[in-house]
């Protein structure tokens, strides 16, 4: 082995050595760094939910009879809906809207079971709270296919003939729909972008702060070194909580491994490094804990919430900002996680994003390593 290579290893080695005790003695380094990340993955992969079950029905039943209860059965027998209480109208439905009693109300007219027998078109009514669109969309689409499925299966014969073409249809990857496999893979990127980037945020601006950085000037260690040296605890910190975040994600939401390992494995090594990266460069240009820690938040968190398409399509966003999307690692490694996760995609399909991935990493490496100075002023 050459000589000046092995003294860069035993160098980085040390220093490496050092952060290692450093964590060890600080609780809060651990918990960002193990235990935060799974805590959120529950937390926000339990109470982010695209999905509506449960919704809150008013009933207008001016029939009553067997028939009219038979159509309210079926809206609640997959318990989609759950009837949240009766009125006698359509204002005292709307009265259930304004009181958040009601998320959508079932008007049954008179006659309705006569008409039913007698082969006679039949209109319900189904009234829907549109204070959220997508929610209201949602609700429309359910209660139409519910109120077709319990009519047709009252109607005679001659009304529930199979047409002549039938369309066969089924949703590849998600077949379920749960926005739990859509939500998760975002978090999880999210998670390790935040969690990164606050650790490393601090390395530097600890040193500065508790006066042991002009002690390490002392050492013939060299800037490459130090920025190595620092990052490897970390990066090894990263890994072990990756895969807790894995594992926490399939045993909490059933979130499946579909596509290789190997491949997701080095896009996590790369995205890792991105974002200690960034968090690391930020350390050594504020060289203050607090206005690092501030930083870390404002540039990580929301960026990464709103633009990476964890939440939010990126495609329904205007050009301009999906040009800024384009910059962030967590927008590349959200597009790899749903892609090896649940599409099986391979390199053929993701090495854009990877490349983006390792292009970012190596521009803030290079960046921390050129802004580390080795003088106290």
């Amino acid at each position: 082995m050459n000589p000046r290579f092995r003294r860069f290893l035993l160098r980085v080695r040390a220093l490496a050595q050092k952060e290692v005790f450093h964590i060890l003695r600080d609780p809060r380094s651990l918990f960002l760094g193990l235990g935060m990340p799974v805590m959120l993955l529950v937390l926000m992969g339990a109470g982010i939910s695209f999905d509506l079950d449960k919704i809150p029905l008013a009933v207008v039943d001016r029939d009553h009879t067997g028939a009219s209860r038979e159509l309210v059965s079926a809206f609640v027998a997959d318990r989609t809906f759950r009837v949240a209480g009766t009125a006698d109208d359509e204002a005292g439905a709307e009265r259930m809207f304004r009181a958040g009693q009601a998320s959508a109300a079932i008007i049954i007219p008179a006659q309705f079971s006569r008409d039913l027998d007698r082969g006679q078109a039949v209109s319900v009514q189904f009234l829907v709270d549109g204070v959220d669109g997508n929610s209201a969309g949602q609700i429309l689409t359910k209660g139409d296919m519910i109120a077709i499925g319990a009519r047709l299966g009252g109607a005679p014969d001659s009304m529930r003939r199979a047409p002549r073409v039938a369309a066969r249809t089924w949703t590849r990857f998600n077949p379920s729909g749960k926005s739990a496999l859509y939500l998760v893979p975002g978090l999880a990127a999210y998670v390790l972008a935040l969690g990164a980037v606050l650790l490393t945020s601090l390395t530097v601006a600890r040193e500065w702060e508790r006066g042991s950085m002009e002690q390490l000037f002392a050492t013939p260690v060299s800037r490459l070194e130090i920025v190595v040296g620092k990052l490897l605890p970390y990066l090894a910190m990263g890994i072990v909580q990756f895969l807790t975040v894995l594992v926490a994600g399939s045993w909490a939401f059933g979130l499946p491994l579909r596509g290789d390992f190997v491949l997701l494995a080095a896009c996590a090594l790369l995205f890792l490094v991105a974002m200690l990266g960034q968090g690391l460069l930020i350390s050594v240009v504020t060289r203050n804990q607090m206005v690092a820690t501030q930083i870390a938040m404002m540039a990580t968190m929301l960026p990464t919430m709103m633009l990476s398409g964890f939440l939010l399509p990126v495609e329904n966003m205007p050009l301009w900002i999906q040009v800024i999307s384009n910059l962030l690692p967590a927008r590349h490694m959200v597009t790899i996680l749903r892609g090896i996760l649940l599409k099986d995609n391979g390199i053929r399909e993701l090495w854009p994003d990877v490349l983006a991935l390792a292009c970012f990493a190596m521009v803030m490496l290079v960046l921390s390593t050129r802004r580390f100075q080795r003088r106290i002023a």
